[in-house]
């Protein structure tokens, strides 16, 4: 399976439209190549630098397995769950100090829907079920 966009770029600086300090708005996210028995997708955008371990920018679950695009800014084919903000949507990146990665990365899973799914157990429930995943990773320093 292959994560694509034309918003962002792997291993480069996220345009900051898509940050706190910009319009904080979702990009454009793509994929293809999927293995036949995907059933649904699920997503995340996670801060792996966070002084708090991980962030959790942004999880999205039971996307239908016939949707292979996000358009930037939404519509969000599939269910948001809260963020690490405590708002249940796409957070941008926002730092502290320094320089960040931010991974974005959509998984396939065998199953159509995800129930009773939280940020507290996403990893778990996502885990036991995925066939596979791809992975976008960008960076993101503030001013």
């Amino acid at each position: 399976m292959k994560l694509m966009s034309s918003d962002l770029r792997s291993e480069e600086k996220i345009d900051p439209k898509f940050t706190c300090d910009g319009e904080n708005i979702s990009p454009h996210l793509k994929w293809e190549d999927v293995l036949e028995d995907t059933k649904s997708f699920a997503l995340s955008c996670i801060d792996v630098d966070s002084k708090a371990g991980t962030w959790i920018h942004w999880y999205v679950v039971n996307i239908p397995k016939n949707i292979r695009e996000i358009v930037q800014g939404g519509p969000i084919p599939g269910k948001e769950l809260e963020n690490d903000f405590g708002n249940i949507e796409y957070g941008g990146p926002c730092p502290e100090k320094g320089e960040h990665r931010y991974f974005f990365t959509l998984y396939a899973l065998n199953v159509e829907q995800i129930k009773n799914v939280n940020k507290a157990n996403f990893d778990d429930k996502v885990s036991k079920i995925m066939i596979e995943s791809a992975e976008i990773i960008v960076r993101y320093e503030r001013g």
